[in-house]
């Protein structure tokens, strides 16, 4: 029996993972659960193990191919009376006569586009009407590039996303025959295609006359028109992104398509804090092996003002609002070497002070070292982003979605302010810090957030010593 290894979903807001090393290759014997290759995410680098045991008979994605969740990527034979070895064209030392092999491939992947998976894309669009005609136009153009990619001695091999792109946007073979390719092998990715398809909605890349045979209906020929250039100019330098810096600046900017951002801003008199953290920083260190840092104690008072609030602690779903229980918070870490993760301390409202340093710590320590689970990237419910630590005052950060809020904290810093005692005021020297807090105006109203980051402020001035 054929068993299909789909590339995992490694969260509820990754869509896609990059696969950046094959451990195993056609022919291998392999073990349940044993690693058979290695991706990457915007959040996580992590081992895929194989789902049943067996001989791994076809790859049918290279290394440096970013691939939506869910897509086949590979094939395990379980009988080994039956392992056959399949050329899916993905191979770096794959030669020149196996390319009859490889088109046989892709035809047999094209056909998997169509698998009942589809069916309710596809029942939507043959439902709609007016659209009945575009899904023609695109039915005609998959028919096309079917028939081209079979006859057209081209020996290039596109992965099912590629194919189910240009039968979409009705992108003829012609046209992707066009395309410059930056996977290994000069392979055409999914974001090889989509950067065309901008290039040539904005001019850049315009349209030519339709190929020779072109059904009705489809786009036209691009054969006579260059790829884009990836070129520096005079004084310029051009460094593709890594798959972390992609995916995030895709996350993010998704996150404000998807929420309408407002932020609010209070200043919080940390005094009582510093006071404790200076007095106990010593004996905390020798008897945890952390340093007591502010963050236990901002993450304490979200946890106890989201309890008060526990619609900033939710999500959105259509037209519904799923309200959580529990209180997963992320706590976002900068990467040494650039980017940024946030790894989620499950059930935070369970833990005291102490409790809640030992696991932000812990957390911020395998994220840069690169030893995460996936799970400890999942399900976090509210997220709190600390740029004070590079000396930023304030700042308004994007929300990480699904979720609805997310708590910056700027630095601690010591200015003089008026303060009143006895009825007199007076100016005094104390610890000061900003916090802001973006959140989704579609739940969570002004009058909602402002109370939500007030009640966090009171928690943090009215600091008890006895909860720590």
């Amino acid at each position: 029996m054929k068993v299909e290894v789909q590339m995992p979903k490694m969260g509820e807001s990754i869509t896609e993972g990059r696969i950046l090393k094959w451990v195993k290759s056609p022919g291998d014997s392999v073990d349940r659960d044993e690693t058979i290759l290695e991706i990457a995410t915007d959040k996580v680098d992590t081992e895929v193990p194989a789902p049943n045991a067996g001989v791994l008979v076809k790859i049918m994605a290279e290394e440096g191919d970013t691939v939506e969740v869910g897509t086949p990527i590979a094939v395990i034979e379980t009988d080994a009376e039956n392992a056959k070895v399949e050329d899916s064209g993905s191979s770096g030392d794959a030669k020149a006569g196996d390319a009859t092999d490889e088109k046989a491939g892709a035809k047999e992947e094209e056909k998997a586009e169509e698998t009942p998976k589809q069916a309710p894309v596809e029942r939507a669009e043959a439902e709609s009407g007016p659209q009945q005609a575009g899904a023609g136009k695109r039915e005609a153009a998959a028919q096309q590039i079917a028939s081209a990619s079979t006859e057209s001695g081209s020996a290039r091999f596109y992965s099912p996303v590629v194919m189910r792109i240009a039968s979409v946007e009705g992108i003829p073979m012609q046209e992707l025959e066009q395309i410059e390719g930056s996977g290994m092998g000069g392979r055409v990715t999914k974001n090889d295609v989509l950067s065309w398809l901008e290039a040539r909605k904005s001019g850049a890349a315009p349209a030519g006359a339709p190929a020779t045979g072109t059904q009705q209906g489809a786009a036209p020929s691009l054969s006579s028109m260059p790829a884009p250039s990836r070129v520096a100019g005079e004084g310029t330098e051009v460094i593709p992104m890594d798959n972390m810096q992609r995916l995030m600046a895709e996350h993010m900017v998704k996150s404000k398509q998807i929420s309408p951002h407002v932020s609010v801003i209070s200043e919080v008199d940390m005094t009582r804090i510093e006071k404790y953290r200076k007095a106990h920083t010593v004996e905390f260190k020798q008897r945890e092996g952390i340093s007591l840092t502010y963050m236990p104690f901002i993450a304490e008072a979200t946890i106890r003002a989201l309890k008060d609030f526990p619609l900033v602690n939710s999500s959105i779903d259509g037209d519904n609002i799923i309200l959580k229980r529990m209180i997963n918070l992320g706590i976002a870490v900068a990467m040494d070497d650039g980017g940024l993760i946030v790894p989620v301390l499950k059930n935070a409202d369970t833990l005291n002070v102490v409790g809640l340093g030992r696991g932000i710590a812990d957390l911020a320590y395998r994220a840069r070292t690169r030893k995460l689970n996936p799970e400890e990237i999942q399900d976090g419910t509210f997220t709190i982003t600390n740029f004070g630590i590079f000396g930023n005052v304030v700042g308004t950060p994007i929300i990480n979605q699904p979720q609805v809020a997310i708590l910056g904290v700027g630095a601690v810093q010591k200015k003089p302010v008026v303060v009143e005692h006895d009825g007199e005021d007076s100016i005094a020297i104390r610890s000061m810090m900003q916090l802001s807090l973006s959140f989704d105006h579609r739940i969570v109203d002004g009058a909602l957030g402002g109370r939500f980051l007030e009640r966090v402020r009171q928690y943090l001035e009215e600091f008890n010593p006895d909860g720590v």
